[in-house]
């Protein structure tokens, strides 16, 4: 099963933290770094979103729709039903991080993969996790205002209005500027993909550090951590049922099941850590670990889902849609792909 190298960097990151954390002025350095690496991340992921493309899948509403719910909706109940695990099993800090987790928007990238993989509908996956990270911008702020209280470092206008400046404000201006930066986001895909990357490391970076500051890892024992793990592998294995058997309720075919699950069922690693640097403060170390335990068992389950679904039979490939015609995930996938 693959282990992503971007956790492996990530858990770099976090040793270097531990190691050599950031203090006195080197802290404010970073942590200014840190809010111009969240601005440019929220601002690029603007300027790459198409208008137009977000336009027409619009045309699939019912897929998007049930991606929402699955993201914005089910998730956070789980969320909250696991309320009754604290203290016995998560301590109050790694169930906010943990409630936090259920707020995220879905993957993009890794979505896309594993339904072209599996020899889904490869274009709904696109459009569905489009429209969750377009509309995390805005519901996982609030759900987190609604839902984390002050647990999520105090809620105030201040920090609403750091909310705006920092995710929002950014994001549109990229969309503003797109028909003039757009080329050149295309052209350099690869090297803004490091800038990426390298962002969310600095923002890891400096969360990691404020929390060896302020001793808060001192709180996580081996025991929590593996409860967290059980607990987290009960969450993806619920939502990856719900959604393959909820989505052939719903009479989807099986190309946009696979869209459905793979896009309904996880959590993205990139928007929730910006986010949660914002809204957490001095505590998102401890509030961005759920996410990042959570992420890579995500890749691990879904990719051997995906492998196993791409042995399927074609006559089980090729399903009648409810209008009685014959509908076919292998095209699509294979040209998207």
């Amino acid at each position: 099963m693959p282990i992503d190298p971007y956790i492996l960097a990530l858990l770099g990151t976090v040793g270097v933290a531990a190691l050599l954390p950031a203090r006195g002025v080197g802290a404010e350095v970073a942590g200014g770094a840190s809010t111009g690496a969240v601005a440019l991340l929220f601002f690029l992921y603007g300027a790459r979103l198409s208008t137009r493309e977000a336009l027409d899948g619009l045309k699939h509403w019912r897929l998007h729709t049930t991606v929402l719910a699955c993201t914005f909706l089910i998730f956070p109940l789980l969320g909250l039903a696991a309320k009754g695990l604290v203290p016995y099993v998560l301590t109050p800090a790694l169930y906010s991080g943990f409630l936090f987790l259920t707020l995220v928007p879905s993957t993009i990238q890794s979505s896309i993969a594993f339904t072209s993989m599996a020899r889904g509908n490869v274009p709904a996956a696109i459009c569905a996790g489009s429209f969750s990270s377009l509309a995390g911008i805005v519901l996982t702020p609030l759900l987190a205002a609604a839902l984390l209280g002050n647990s999520g470092g105090g809620f105030s206008a201040d920090s609403v209005l750091k909310i705006v400046l920092q995710l929002l404000v950014p994001f549109l201006a990229g969309q503003f500027l797109r028909r003039w930066v757009g080329g050149f986001i295309t052209r350099n895909k690869k090297v803004l993909g490091l800038v990426d990357r390298g962002s969310i490391l600095l923002v890891v970076y400096t969360a990691f550090s404020e929390g060896m500051v302020e001793g808060i890892w001192h709180q996580v024992t081996p025991l929590r951590l593996g409860a967290l793990l059980g607990v987290e592998a009960v969450l993806l294995a619920v939502m990856l049922t719900l959604t393959w058997y909820g989505a052939k309720r719903l009479g989807f075919g099986r190309g946009d099941r696979i869209a459905i699950q793979f896009a309904g069922s996880k959590k993205s690693l990139a928007a929730g850590l910006p986010m949660a640097s914002v809204l957490f403060g001095a505590e998102a170390s401890l509030a961005v670990l759920p996410l990042m335990l959570f992420h890579q068992m995500q890749l691990m389950v879904c990719a051997v889902i995906a492998k196993r679904r791409s042995r399927d039979p074609e006559d089980f490939v090729t399903e009648p849609s409810p209008a009685g015609q014959k509908r076919t995930a292998v095209g699509t996938a294979t040209r998207s792909g």
